[in-house]
């Protein structure tokens, strides 16, 4: 497995971004590209085992709830079918990727701020490594500066 990570400060208290972030279903209220989220099979948006089905980008996906923890202000989530390389590519894109992926906030007590944590590990051929490493370090920065732009606006 290989991973990609990203963190970040954001100006907001860790229990505000939380409320924003901890329904599974909430997706396209802080991510940008996301036009739909549906929580199947009637569970709630912070049961384990929630799937969620997606549009993102043009892409639907389904991902599966595999933790969650308000103390923790944390949740992981595993994608169900894998993830087609998302931006065109001259040669041809990279294989899709198996992935599954942890948001974490941490509370900083010094100006009230919060410390989020953003990671994806994924599993692809080695030859395509690079490209979604690189890929996947250009989105998760876009995701957080989306969760920032929505907590700026409320």
């Amino acid at each position: 497995m290989q991973r990609a990570y990203f963190s970040s400060v954001l100006q907001h208290p860790a229990d505000r971004v939380w409320q924003l972030v901890r329904d599974f279903n909430n997706y396209p209220r802080y991510i940008d590209g996301v036009t739909d989220s549906v929580i199947e099979d009637g569970k709630d948006g912070d049961e384990v085992g929630a799937v969620r089905r997606f549009c993102y980008a043009g892409f639907w996906l389904r991902q599966r709830l595999t933790a969650h923890s308000d103390t923790e202000r944390s949740f992981s989530y595993a994608g169900l079918e894998a993830f087609p390389f998302p931006s065109p590519v001259p040669n041809g894109a990279p294989a899709a990727i198996d992935y599954a992926g942890t948001l974490r906030l941490t509370p900083i007590v010094d100006d009230n701020g919060t410390f989020i944590e953003w990671f994806v590990d994924f599993d692809c051929p080695s030859n395509d490594v690079e490209p979604w490493r690189t890929e996947l370090n250009k989105l998760i920065p876009q995701w957080v500066g989306s969760l920032r732009q929505v907590l700026g606006a409320a």
